[in-house]
């Protein structure tokens, strides 16, 4: 794609932006009863204050909404170490490309807060029964600030070249992910130092699922000496192993189970260095040799019965770098990390739960496993 054609994504792409926050802003937002939303920074700024000056702390989970079992997760981590908890919603359009498609994304604004008003419950019930040591905090906060608040010099850009005020983490920015989406994680450390500086919580909390920000997110904290501590919290799964995301609602019955490919991958890895294997050709062979085996299964079933991937990357890398690792030391571990990129479904049945989009939008899934040290 030539950069002129290109640069009138980014446009569109800041514009479908500003058209979202315009529609939100216009429509009247439901209100909870348990927590207060803010849609600027000074009033949150001054909760903030408040709740400083009470000797109460804060914990963050910052979100991009569409909220599942994972995020929830984090929140209930959170409530166990702070008193107020502050949960972002946010979709943030410069950690999309100038070729990805923002405006797909979900948003689902009212049962997400249904959700955090059926969570506050739970934790009020938790300290109730449990005692206050099991469960003390509450969400006190949703943050859900517009693009204009968030980019005031607007339209941000999603060119890799693009003008704006950005935090870029680099070299591991640039690896994994970053191969095949160059301005991801430059949106992703930008948009968490802005929320970071709005919120200035004590604790942050990600889900161990998405690695590379994880790794990231934490070599920035340590590097601009931001006062809050990163929190990692375990995948959360389906019973089947499929990791939760946002994204899983496209997916339909077909490729969800399809996609399950992509923990068993990891899986048959894992189990070969629990067996007693160090090397990357018998580690990551078992990966593809299993990702492989489900692709050739599929190619040879009709269009109306197939659900087709690439496997964009299997990964073996050390745990603080991202670095590729040839032979894995027993004594530190590794990650295990995989993207998938689900095909839109050729043909489709009668009927068939297809999931949203109707199984025409390309689903990317990421996931990982880490390769504990071994004594």
């Amino acid at each position: 794609m030539s950069r002129s054609i290109g640069g009138m994504r980014s446009f569109s792409t800041a514009a479908s932006s500003l058209l979202a926050d315009a529609t939100a802003a216009s429509q009247s937002i439901r209100q909870p009863s348990s927590f207060q939303v803010f849609r600027d920074v000074p009033q949150l700024r001054q909760l903030r204050r408040q709740l400083l000056q009470k000797d109460r702390t804060v914990g963050f989970v910052p979100t991009m909404g569409a909220l599942h079992e994972g995020h929830l997760s984090l929140i209930r981590e959170a409530a166990r170490e702070n008193t107020d908890i502050f949960v972002s919603i946010y979709v943030n359009p410069t950690q999309f490309g100038v070729t990805e498609d923002l405006s797909s994304y979900p948003r689902t604004w009212d049962s997400d807060v249904a959700k955090l008003e059926e969570l506050n419950k739970e934790l009020a019930q938790t300290e109730a029964t449990a005692g206050p040591e099991t469960g003390k905090g509450r969400i006190t906060a949703i943050f859900a600030p517009t693009s204009k608040v968030m980019y005031p010099g607007l339209p941000p850009s999603s060119e890799i070249e693009g003008h704006g005020s950005f935090v870029t983490i680099t070299p591991l920015s640039s690896k994994l992910e970053g191969g095949s989406r160059p301005v991801f994680f430059r949106g992703v450390a930008t948009v968490c130092m802005k929320l970071f500086n709005a919120t200035t919580p004590d604790r942050v909390y990600f889900g161990q699922k998405d690695v590379q920000q994880t790794v990231i997110i934490k070599r920035m904290v340590q590097d601009f000496l931001v006062g809050t501590e990163v929190r990692i919290v375990d995948t959360a799964r389906e019973e089947d192993g499929l990791a939760m995301s946002s994204r899983n609602v496209y997916l339909g019955a077909r490729r969800r189970a399809v996609g399950l490919t992509v923990y068993r991958s990891l899986k048959a890895a894992a189990d070969a260095y629990q067996s007693g294997k160090t090397s990357r050709a018998d580690i990551l062979g078992a990966a593809h040799g299993e990702a492989q085996r489900v692709i050739s299964e599929q190619q040879v079933l009709s269009p109306s019965e197939r659900s087709l991937f690439q496997v964009d990357y299997i990964s073996l890398a050390d745990p603080d770098t991202l670095d590729e690792l040839e032979i894995v030391n027993p004594t530190k571990g590794g990650v295990l990390s995989t993207a998938f990129k689900m095909a839109p479904l050729e043909e489709t049945k009668p009927n068939e739960d297809c999931g949203l989009g109707d199984g025409q939008v390309a689903v990317r899934l990421i996931d990982n496993l880490i390769l504990q040290p071994r004594a």
